[in-house]
């Protein structure tokens, strides 16, 4: 194993497709590593080894790890001789995307597998909404209509498809524009394939699931930024990874007058939070 300094803290994000792990300098706060594996299993003492020997970490080499997502009721309070500190996700995700961000008050959107839409302040975080639609719906349909699993795939695809060779758009249905909604807009997601058979592309299917994907979790978090009476919405989770959903975001944002902060390295959002979560034992100790 490579020697890493003993003032190391880790924190790791058990996600329902993706394990997160960031390290940090306990002391300089500076980010050292930050990595990514495919979730396998319930979290246990082995997945930890398993996620910290992917980046060469020994146990015995950090302060403490920090745990979140996942069910993690079963965890012990140490490994090995370290502390093992679980962290609720809300709170994670809320922290992880307001640091990310730069940010003090939020509405923060993560959009991994599923979407979870949290209202966070520095007083904490709760969880206010959320959607069953994210980047595991985007996988799935995929698998199902274009046969890919491959998100980079999937993203490059749709870049080159048009969502309206199966959507129907406002203009179609309603004959012309509706409020800020430009004519183009879509009405009805796949739509058109309902009214008739269509002979689309690989290119024009993945397009459309990236157009439905991104809207609804666009719309999801302008209405909760709205009921929360707080104008600042930022976006993580690998889903923001793809420049295809980033995208559509910044149309919805446009369409309703409102600005998406996609911070970089938000995949990591939910595994940072955590981090910062577990750090602050430390200051009431």
């Amino acid at each position: 194993m490579q020697n890493h300094p003993p003032t190391t803290r880790v924190a790791i994000d058990f996600g329902a497709s993706n394990t997160d792990a960031v390290a940090q300098h306990s002391i300089t706060g500076e980010t050292v590593r930050r990595w990514t594996l495919p979730s396998v299993g319930s979290p246990s003492v082995q997945r930890i080894h398993e996620v910290l020997a992917a980046a060469q970490f020994d146990v015995q080499a950090v302060d403490w790890v920090a745990v979140t997502g996942g069910d993690r009721s079963a965890l012990p309070p140490t490994i090995g001789t370290r502390p093992l500190r679980q962290v609720n996700e809300m709170r994670a995700i809320g922290a992880g995307g307001l640091a990310l961000a730069g940010v003090r008050d939020a509405v923060v959107v993560s959009a991994g597998s599923g979407t979870a839409v949290v209202r966070a302040s520095a007083s904490g975080a709760h969880h206010i909404t959320g959607t069953g639609v994210g980047g595991g719906t985007l996988i799935g349909l995929s698998r199902l209509l274009i046969n890919s699993v491959d998100p980079r795939e999937i993203d490059a695809l749709a870049s080159r498809g048009s969502s309206s060779a199966l959507n129907l758009t406002i203009g179609e249905v309603l004959g012309g524009a509706i409020g800020n909604l430009p004519a183009e807009t879509t009405a009805v997601n796949f739509g058109r394939v309902a009214r008739h058979v269509v002979d689309a592309s690989r290119e024009d299917i993945a397009a459309a699931l990236v157009n439905m994907v991104a809207q609804v979790i666009g719309v999801i978090a302008l209405n909760a930024a709205r009921a929360e009476q707080l104008s600042d919405i930022v976006v993580v989770g690998h889903l923001m990874d793809l420049p295809a959903v980033r995208a559509i975001l910044a149309l919805v944002g446009e369409f309703y007058g409102a600005t998406f902060r996609i911070p970089e390295h938000g995949g990591f959002a939910t595994a940072t939070g955590a981090l910062l979560e577990g750090a602050a034992v430390d200051h009431t100790n």
